[in-house]
């Protein structure tokens, strides 16, 4: 479990709080997320459809092959995840999944967009188009029910509305490219309420490009 609050970041002196430090303590887990995280740009980053992001630790080996150099990915944390969790790839995770964790009951709300802070994060400039090409996103969740967690807590998933909208599905055709001839899907996914507010809106307007 991880959280940070802004600092200077980016050649301009950008503010984000992409940097994350670990809790070993329990935390409450609200609305907008885990108590005393913070985000620098709350246009684009948190709110209650973005209240937690996790991104599974079996991606780690990969961008450690890629980047052998960049210090950052020998410990979780990387991307600005708050949830380190295994069991949870893009392929294994769908839209619409809830989970029990700790107190609080949790529901995916869409995989996570990649932006340029990424690829300052780790010092390389392909980072954003690795995450696009691999569909190594990390996922967003929204809180449905408040409660404490703790690191070590175990996420018990409660149901899966949405079995046909693996993660990568979602992210290909949103994010990857992977929408052309996909008007009937892109449009049933614009007024489904369970995904992400703007990732609504990217789908009506790809359905009807």
């Amino acid at each position: 479990m991880l959280i940070g609050t802004p600092k200077a970041f980016g050649e301009k002196g950008e503010a984000s709080a992409i940097a994350k430090d670990t809790v070993d303590y329990p935390l409450m887990l609200g609305f907008d997320g885990l108590a005393g995280n913070q985000v620098a740009d709350p246009v684009h980053h948190g709110g209650p459809d973005k209240a937690v992001h996790l991104y599974p630790v079996e991606h780690y080996a990969f961008w450690q092959e890629k980047y052998p150099d960049v210090a950052v990915l020998n410990q979780p944390g990387a991307f600005g995840e708050n949830f380190s969790c295994s069991g949870m790839t893009e392929n294994e995770l769908c839209l619409g999944d809830v989970f029990r964790v700790g107190e609080a009951l949790i529901e995916c709300s869409h995989a996570r967009q990649p932006c340029w802070k990424l690829n300052h994060r780790l010092g390389k400039p392909d980072v954003l188009k690795t995450v696009v090409k691999s569909r190594r996103s990390g996922s967003y969740f929204r809180v449905l029910e408040e409660g404490q967690v703790k690191a070590g807590d175990v996420l018990v998933q409660q149901a899966r509305p949405f079995p046909e909208w693996p993660l990568d599905r979602l992210f290909g055709m949103i994010v990857g490219g992977q929408h052309k001839g996909q008007g009937a899907e892109l449009m049933a996914l614009s007024k489904n309420p369970v995904l992400g507010s703007t990732w609504r809106m990217r789908a009506e307007q790809l359905a009807g490009s």
